[in-house]
């Protein structure tokens, strides 16, 4: 468990380092680096979650199933941000703050799906 442990809190601290550089970088204009600055906070979210993970591996008292929860739940965090963070990309010109066809209503910047 003390192998577990230090992978979880050194993975933590990586996903700490990318996500506070991505956040840290002025806004991109658009593109990839766009998509970096939006995975960003799910990043962090997942560091919180791996050193939970580390912290339990590390307790006198570690649980298998608890750090394999945290393990768990950090992969699927980074796993849906950067599926919602390719749906961005994938979006295109798109995305921009334009009417809808048709509706007459604007869309937020954050929206991500297509106009109906």
């Amino acid at each position: 468990m003390l192998v577990a442990g230090v992978l979880c809190l050194t993975a933590a601290a990586v996903l700490v380092a990318s996500g506070a550089r991505a956040l840290a970088r002025t806004a991109p204009a658009a593109g990839a680096q766009q998509v970096l600055r939006a995975v960003a906070p799910t990043q962090l979210a997942a560091a919180v979650m791996l050193a939970a993970g580390g912290v339990v591996a590390l307790s006198g008292k570690p649980s298998v199933g608890l750090l394999a929860l945290c393990i768990a739940g950090a992969l699927g965090t980074v796993g849906a941000g950067a599926w919602q963070g390719a749906r961005y990309l994938h979006a295109g010109p798109a995305r921009d703050s334009k009417p809808c066809e048709g509706s007459g209503e604007m869309r937020c910047a954050a929206c991500i799906l297509p106009c109906r």
